[in-house]
């Protein structure tokens, strides 16, 4: 599987994600449509972006009780994405559920992966507010194997981790990283961050990139500049 850019459209509306994806008029971006955009659209915005030709990953980051997820999962795997995920802290028993529940008829799923930790959550954030008192590091890979025990295909981690994910799960167990800025640019709210050359070199299969490319003077060249960096 080779490696891509996942373009984070997190817009609020309809005509703002259709204008910008207008722009891509060559190569059709694979992206990422989160909360706001699917809360404020509803599961037709899915359908219109993958009429378009465009690769989807969802990120709705599900975490609720095994059979609510599951159920949950059903409708979702009717949308025809390419990737969805869930919170690894579920457990188990969610993610198993989580997996029987996106399993089609004739045994096809999109990629499931599991988010360990938010990339703006910092160890001193996770200890004092989350009351987790072992190290971030140590947290993110417990959470992988348990996702790559339950079946899952990968998870969302930041970067700097992506490498000790692999050796920990094996090297075909996905990690998707966000966290992502170009040298030199805003780093906004996430704490654990890289270039996107970096993250090729740390063992991202997937880089999620959203303000350096969504709110560029050109997006399309700095989607471009993201695919020569990270893909090469």
């Amino acid at each position: 599987m080779g490696k891509d850019v996942i373009i984070a459209c997190d817009f609020s509306s309809k005509n703002d994600v259709l204008t910008f994806l207008d722009r891509f008029t060559g190569r059709k971006p694979f992206v990422k449509i989160g909360m706001e955009l699917y809360y404020s659209e509803g599961p037709e915005i899915v359908r219109e972006i993958k009429r378009r030709g465009h690769s989807i990953f969802l990120d709705l980051k599900l975490h609720d009780i095994p059979n609510t997820v599951k159920k949950a999962m059903s409708v979702l795997s009717r949308l025809d994405v390419d990737m969805c995920n869930l919170h690894a802290a579920g457990t188990a028993a969610m993610m198993t559920s989580a997996i029987e529940g996106l399993t089609r008829p004739d045994g096809s799923r999109p990629l499931l992966i599991a988010v360990t930790q938010l990339t703006s959550t910092s160890e001193e954030r996770m200890k004092n507010e989350l009351l987790i008192d072992r190290p971030l590091d140590e947290v993110v890979m417990s959470y992988a194997q348990n996702a790559a025990k339950a079946g899952l295909d990968g998870v969302v981690c930041s970067p700097l981790e992506a490498g000790k994910v692999h050796s920990v799960c094996g090297s075909s167990f996905l990690t998707v990283t966000p966290g992502i800025r170009f040298a030199g640019g805003d780093v906004g709210d996430q704490v654990r961050i890289t270039t996107p050359a970096d993250a090729k070199t740390l063992g991202s299969d997937y880089i999620v990139v959203g303000r350096p490319i969504t709110a560029a003077q050109d997006p399309v060249a700095a989607y471009e500049r993201c695919l020569a960096e990270f893909v090469g």
